[in-house]
């Protein structure tokens, strides 16, 4: 009686493991989307829990979306050459646009 019940028990607790077991694979290309900062993060969400009722035939797809992150690439460019020119030109149109409206009010500036 007492073997019964114990075989009981572990085929319940070896459900109980599968079933997390499964729920936590499911959701593995959200969590790389959440920490990839995804555009489509909460798409792919859905999708995982869209692809339980498929018995994940949607999950490779989703694990390739949550892998392949679409967004811009980020571009250093604070030392260019072109950008130190550009500030250069901004900076003499400002000190010429500064002493036009000087001359307009009759007021000196010596920069």
């Amino acid at each position: 009686m007492f073997l019964d019940y114990l075989a009981l028990g572990i085929t319940l607790m070896g459900l109980t493991l599968v079933f997390y077991v499964f729920i936590f694979i499911h959701d593995i290309p959200y969590e790389i989307a959440k920490k990839s900062n995804h555009p489509h993060q909460e798409t792919i969400h859905v999708g995982c829990w869209l692809s339980l009722f498929t018995l994940h035939a949607l999950w490779p797809f989703l694990f390739l979306w949550a892998k392949a992150n679409p967004q811009a690439l980020k571009v250093n460019v604070q030392g260019s050459e072109e950008v130190v020119q550009l500030r250069q030109r901004v900076e003499a149109l400002e000190k010429q646009l500064a002493a036009i409206t000087a001359s307009d009010t009759g007021v000196s500036t010596n920069a």
